[in-house]
């Protein structure tokens, strides 16, 4: 049994006489400087201390420590936990400390770094995310869900084994695509599955592959394109939007600049998670984005408000950091940029406040074209705030034009127009 059970042993003796006892104060400093609260911090020095205990039982040696180790710790030993003393059972809490813990252990060198699968199908992805990044230019997310899926097809056809782009055939491709079009509830949601093939095959043709019969092998689904109008705020929601914001409380300075920037300037959830102050001129009024999904800087106008709202959250709510971001997080790990998850959930929660029935963040960027088109700005100008790299993604907005549409429109057969 590796039951811990009680001795004369402190909590100290367990990490000091431990395999990690000399990095104790490394991880108490690694902590500190991430401003974890004061409970945390003795919950995942708990944690760790549990582990020590566990570790000095199974006669584990530092080099031993790792993910495989940690598993073993979490899963056999915690559930079925005896140890003496007030010790805590959270695998949640034990789990993030020990994460922390490798980091600690590897940033000092005294443990080998994280194994790395370098199985026949991993070694292609690699290599066909490059190529996706360097040569195509594909955004981060897009690069994501096509090595997915690529990676599903050919983990299907050689499992760990070697892969011979000739074995695989258009029946074994259309197999694939009719098990995997199943995980989408709107057929048109399939288009990535195949955008993501024929991009695969597309980059083996291109290293000499004779892959052509497998690029139209299967066939986008049904989606007549700008077949709908793009859903956005009437006038009426976004008065009840922009009055819900300036309240006080927890995270609500940041909350509002949030909201500003995307509704304001039109910006994508990650590219409100992306600004720097390094981004913002004040003296000119502009604020530059980089890294954008189109892999360019753009320069756009700050208007009043949507700086107001910024200002506000630097001077009065922002956290002392030393991270550039515009936006961070305001529990620990502190030194951390606030990801694009949290944009779109605080874009969420500002629509509950101001009770509204929307969750997506997207819309407040149609909403923005909509508000451009109403005051009389053209497509191409749309197109180039909302940063489209071809007009034709702008001219589904062409439908809310209202505007431009009665100029254009026949008067009915028999009507005195």
């Amino acid at each position: 049994m590796d039951i811990v059970r009680g001795s004369h042993h402190t909590d100290i003796d367990w990490l000091a006489d431990g395999p990690i006892g000399p990095y104790v104060d490394a991880f108490k400093q690694y902590l500190t400087d991430r401003r974890y609260a004061a409970n945390t911090f003795a919950s995942y020095l708990g944690g760790i201390t549990h582990f020590a205990r566990w570790a000095r039982y199974r006669r584990l040696r530092l080099h031993q420590i790792d993910e495989v180790s940690i598993t073993a710790f979490l899963d056999d030993h915690l559930p079925s936990c005896q140890c003496a003393g007030p010790t805590r059972h959270d695998r949640g809490d034990h789990s993030a400390a020990l994460g922390h813990l490798l980091v600690v252990l590897r940033s000092r060198g005294v443990i080998a770094p994280p194994t790395v699968s370098t199985t026949p199908v991993d070694e292609e992805l690699h290599r066909y995310g490059e190529h996706m990044e360097h040569v195509r230019g594909l955004a981060p997310k897009t690069r994501d869900m096509a090595l997915r899926i690529v990676g599903r097809l050919l983990i299907a056809r050689f499992g760990g084994g070697a892969i011979d782009i000739c074995a695989i055939k258009p029946e074994h491709v259309r197999r694939f695509f009719a098990q995997q079009a199943g995980l989408y509830s709107k057929p048109a949601s399939a288009g990535s599955v195949v955008a993501s093939l024929r991009g695969y095959f597309r980059y083996r043709a291109s290293l000499g592959d004779l892959v052509h019969g497998l690029i139209g092998a299967v066939s986008y689904p049904a989606n007549w394109q700008l077949s709908s109008l793009p859903k956005t705020l009437t006038t009426e929601e976004v008065e009840q939007l922009i009055e819900s914001l300036g309240k006080p409380g927890r995270s609500m300075r940041r909350a509002d600049a949030i909201v500003r920037c995307a509704l304001d300037l039109g910006l994508r959830s990650g590219e409100v998670a992306r600004l720097s102050l390094n981004d913002i001129n004040w003296r000119a009024g502009t604020i530059t984005l980089r890294h954008t999904k189109g892999r360019r800087e753009d320069v756009l106008p700050l208007p009043l408000a949507t700086g107001e709202a910024i200002a506000a959250y630097l001077k009065h709510e922002r956290p002392k950091t030393s991270n550039r971001a515009v936006f961070v997080r305001h529990v620990a790990p502190r030194d951390e940029p606030a990801g694009p998850d949290l944009v779109r959930k605080t874009i969420r929660q500002a629509y509950a406040r101001a009770g509204l029935p929307h969750t997506r963040s997207h819309l407040l960027r149609h909403t923005m074209a909509n508000r451009l088109l109403a005051g009389g700005s053209s497509l191409k100008e749309v197109a180039d705030v909302l940063r489209h790299r071809s007009l034709n993604t702008t001219l589904i907005y062409a439908k809310l034009d209202s505007r431009k549409l009665a100029e254009v429109a026949l008067p009915w057969p028999g009507s005195a127009a």
